[in-house]
């Protein structure tokens, strides 16, 4: 069965065609993914450059998260009538600018106020972005559309985040920034190109707060902020488990990393396939993919080539990225702007609950391999969520089919 068609997204056309428009906006999810993705990496040389402690240099890691949480309704709501290409250019502005501001930071302070200011955009960017290459798309390849903008994000974990940490190892951590920082400028003339003018409609402050009024929204939400927690809590601690435990080179962890990268790709590309057919069946399908990636990883990490194959399957639990942001779209009525940011604040949280669930395991002595139960558990209680919102759904079905015409 294919999934259904939103009326509230009209169609538009590109100058030079949809594929030029979704690669402009995808740069933009390859600056920020770079970003986002390559200050975990290089976070032991950022705290030894600076005096601090890797648990205390991690608190960049959560500013960053926190301004994706913050910013993501806020620029929306407040934004709301700014048409989407003019947004979209502002917002690469405030995300070149915060990392600018990260790169020449004198001290551990300053740092995480520019890596809180480099997070403000993040999700208003990708939400604005899905909506704009959704409208660019036929009405039943929207889901495709939106994992085309997505990829830039998986894209950056194969080739983006390598080199930035490359450079960051070789160059100094700042450097690293500066190359982000340029990612977003590119972005910022690419969008102004090949991204046609699209109109805000109907959309207004108030219409977008009628988002916080709809429990499918919270609900979606919450399977994110659960369900995907169970990624992060095993990336986070990648690169010291990979050190440790699989005992690999530098070099090799460059390769890996790469690797997760790839499964990324794949499965966002598969992911906005059968985010086209079925979102609910989609999800419910790559959470338990993501039980079953997550727990092999407490028993693959000792083995390089067994953690390759586990940290591909890893990757690919991306794919339930498009699904999420299409059925966000479909329940968010006419308030989608703020939705599809959302999703990406519930990233975010997923971000941090990770982190800090894989980081209550380590310190409780259960080793850096706990990470992958950890992970386990979180993507269950994901399925958990999502069957919640399945069973109120239904039953608001049948209680308005129920009601006399």
């Amino acid at each position: 069965m294919h999934a259904s068609v939103d009326p509230l997204i009209p169609r538009v056309t590109a100058p030079f065609g949809a594929g030029y428009a979704d690669l402009a906006l995808a740069i933009g999810g390859l600056a920020i993914g770079t970003g986002e993705f390559a200050s975990m990496s290089i976070l032991p040389v950022v705290a030894d450059d600076l005096g601090t402690t890797l648990p205390q240099m991690s608190h960049m890691i959560s500013a960053y998260a926190l301004g994706v949480v913050v910013g993501a309704p806020l620029i929306t709501i407040f934004l709301a009538r700014m048409p989407r290409r003019l947004m979209l250019i502002c917002l690469m502005l405030m995300f070149a600018g915060g990392n600018l501001l990260s790169a020449i930071a004198p001290n551990y302070g300053l740092l995480v106020v520019a890596r809180f200011v480099a997070g403000i955009p993040h999700g208003a960017y990708f939400g604005v972005a899905a909506l704009v290459a959704a409208a660019l798309a036929e009405p039943d390849k929207r889901g495709q559309a939106v994992a085309r903008v997505l990829m830039g994000l998986t894209v950056a974990n194969i080739f983006g985040v390598p080199l930035a940490t490359y450079i960051g190892q070789t160059l100094g951590w700042r450097s690293a920034f500066l190359l982000v920082a340029a990612l977003g400028l590119l972005t910022m003339l690419m969008v102004r190109i090949f991204v046609p003018m699209v109109a805000a409609g109907d959309s207004s402050p108030r219409r977008e707060l009628g988002v916080f009024r709809r429990l499918q929204v919270w609900l979606t939400l919450l399977m994110v902020a659960i369900g995907f927690g169970g990624m992060f809590a095993v990336y986070t601690f990648i690169t010291p488990t990979l050190l440790e435990i699989t005992k690999v080179s530098p070099l090799v962890i460059s390769i890996l990393l790469a690797i997760i990268g790839v499964g990324m790709t794949v499965g966002n590309l598969i992911g906005g396939w059968l985010a086209d057919r079925s979102r609910l069946w989609t999800i419910f399908g790559v959470l338990l993919w993501n039980v079953a990636a997550l727990a092999a990883f407490t028993y693959t990490s000792s083995n390089v080539w067994l953690t390759a194959i586990n940290l591909f399957a890893i990757g690919a639990g991306i794919a339930v990225a498009p699904a999420v942001q299409t059925r966000l779209m479909d329940v968010a009525g006419d308030a989608q702007t703020v939705a599809a940011a959302l999703n990406h604040s519930a990233f975010n949280i997923a971000n941090a609950l990770g982190a800090w669930a894989g980081g209550i395991a380590i310190a409780m002595g259960m080793g850096l391999r706990s990470t992958g139960w950890v992970g386990a558990m979180l993507a269950c209680g994901g399925i958990v969520v999502l069957g919640i919102s399945v069973l109120v759904e239904n039953r608001s079905r049948n209680v308005v089919g129920a009601q006399p015409a």
